[in-house]
């Protein structure tokens, strides 16, 4: 994968590009790419799978590979309630034998899928298919049906010429068959599944419990973490997402409506939901309104693909954590600022309540978040580890990196998203050092020559310090809509996420990215926009 290049373009639509009234089956609510990135599988309202396989001919293009109903509408006859078909969530499991496996849940029930190629055969010869007429006659002038008939008809039917059936290749089709059915486990409806690294178990979640399954037990679950009250008017809080580790099958963690993050050990206790290590920025009790406990509850949580940082999405704000320091977050991102004076509109039109989600790159380094107006946002090398062999991570205010600027190259957009010399898509160059680069600043050269060296070097780690604080706040927007076919050439990057970034008061709330998936070998990445599937490449 190409860290550097972020200059994502336009590259397929899936789905109806016409204007029409859309369908509220057809609303894509689930996005994801398999392990190898060569598959791609979405969910909708309706209960429809749908999934795609990538076109080896050319780069990042994919063609449409099988569709197969997952979930059906049912109901709920003790309770009295109605369970809709749509997917919630979608994951692939590791490949085995040509078949592909993917688990798909709805609000109760999480299914087990095979996905194969099914070979469809004809029969193409058999005994009645030649000399069938020539027995008949011959057996009907006998009278003795055939036993004693002509010596062609014996011939026929004789046991030495008996043949049997010949099958030939008639077609080649992507079949799809339940392998695995796992329900009633569930009081809540299930809001995240996870498999786990050892492709042995998977867990599931729901408000208030998280489950642990036996890929092939499907009715047998363990309760691992259990929130529910005794008496339910002291309920506080509600699991929102849960994720198992990416490479240790003993950890997992799970975020709440809190805003808390927990990272849970299978290994300590047999329930989980006690002595965790949490994750959870101190927030003054002066700032608190009465949008607060809303805008904090976090909407999805995702690991790193090497499993070192973890990304929290709440309404507002995307904050990365390092797992080994759970004091304070690595970075905060501020994703809606422009809606923070807006909040009592959300809370009226319940956009507030809207569950966005987050997810890595698959070099671990940079995040991507969703918004409205079609509107998704990249960050480019939010995280950047250092030149040690600890890997430490430097302090994203560690003014002792220092950047070039180069204005003079063509579609690069300075999104640096921390200060400890993160790269944006060729705006930025480290030194060759590998380390540090210096900030080419005519006017501080200038400068330098006439004052003190002491106070001059102080004076450009300042300026450099706030040059980089401004650069921060950086990010890349694109949008995923019917404008994405014309603007594919329209400008440079930056010119295309400042366009996209001045909302002014005109919001479409309604048009809103919670759903993709970045590629995990490549700068690719899978957009839902209502239902359409949008995929931007950058090559």
């Amino acid at each position: 994968m190409s860290q550097d290049n972020f200059d994502f373009k336009f590259s397929q639509c899936f789905g109806d590009k016409a204007d029409i009234v859309v369908t509220e089956a057809d609303i894509i609510t689930a996005v994801e790419f398999d392990h190898s990135g060569d598959y791609l599988a979405t969910g909708d309202r309706g209960g429809r799978v749908v999934l795609f396989e990538k076109n080896n001919s050319k780069h990042c293009e994919y063609r449409f590979l099988t569709e197969f109903q997952s979930h059906d509408a049912e109901f709920d006859y003790l309770k009295s309630l109605e369970i809709e078909e749509k997917i919630n969530q979608i994951k692939w499991l590791r490949p085995s034998q040509r078949s592909h496996f993917i688990l798909s849940t709805n609000d109760k029930t999480i299914k087990l899928w095979k996905v194969y190629e099914k070979n469809v055969k004809l029969v193409s010869e058999n005994n009645l298919s030649d000399g069938m007429a020539l027995p008949r006659f011959a057996g009907s002038h006998s009278g003795n049906n055939g036993n004693g008939g002509g010596g062609s008809a014996r011939a026929v039917l004789s046991l030495q010429n008996l043949k049997l059936p010949r099958l030939s290749q008639h077609d080649k089709i992507i079949a799809a068959a339940p392998k695995k059915v796992y329900s009633n486990a569930h009081t809540y409806h299930i809001n995240s599944i996870s498999p786990n690294s050892d492709q042995e178990t998977f867990l599931s979640a729901d408000d208030l419990r998280i489950n642990l399954w036996n890929l092939d037990i499907p009715d047998q679950s363990f309760n691992i973490v259990d929130i529910k009250p005794a008496n339910m008017e002291e309920l506080t809080e509600v699991i929102t997402s849960a994720e198992f580790h990416p490479l240790h099958c003993n950890l997992f963690m799970y975020s709440s409506s809190k805003g808390t993050v927990k990272l849970c050990d299978m290994r300590q206790n047999a329930l989980c939901d006690y002595k965790t290590k949490t994750f959870e920025e101190y927030l003054d009790p002066i700032n608190h309104n009465f949008f607060t406990e809303i805008t904090s509850s976090i909407c999805d949580v995702k690991f790193s693909p090497d499993g070192r940082y973890i990304a929290s999405r709440d309404y507002l704000t995307v904050k990365i954590w390092d797992v080994n320091m759970d004091s304070k977050p690595l970075k905060t991102i501020n994703v809606h600022d422009q809606l923070k004076e807006r909040l009592s509109d959300t809370y009226e039109n319940d956009a507030i309540f809207d569950k966005f989600e987050v997810c890595f790159s698959g070099d671990s380094s940079s995040v991507m978040t969703g918004s409205y107006n079609n509107n998704f946002m990249i960050y480019p090398n939010v995280i950047s580890t250092g030149d040690d062999s600890g890997g430490v991570v430097k302090n994203f205010n560690d003014n002792s990196r220092k950047v070039q600027f180069n204005d003079k190259k063509k579609g690069s957009f300075s999104s640096s998203n921390s200060s400890n010399g993160s790269r944006a898509s060729s705006s930025y160059r480290r030194g060759s050092n590998g380390s540090r680069s210096s900030f080419d600043d005519p006017t501080s050269t200038a400068s330098s020559q006439q004052q003190n060296p002491s106070s001059n070097i102080q004076q450009q780690q300042q300026q450099q310090h706030s040059h980089q604080q401004q650069e921060n706040n950086k990010e890349i927007v694109l949008q995923a809509d019917k404008s994405a076919f014309k603007s594919k050439r329209f400008g440079t990057l930056s010119q295309r996420s400042a366009r996209n970034k001045e909302w002014g008061d005109d919001i479409d709330f309604k048009k809103s990215i919670l759903h993709f998936s970045w590629h995990p070998r490549e700068n690719s990445i899978a957009i839902a926009a209502t239902n359409n599937l949008f995929i931007f490449s950058a090559s």
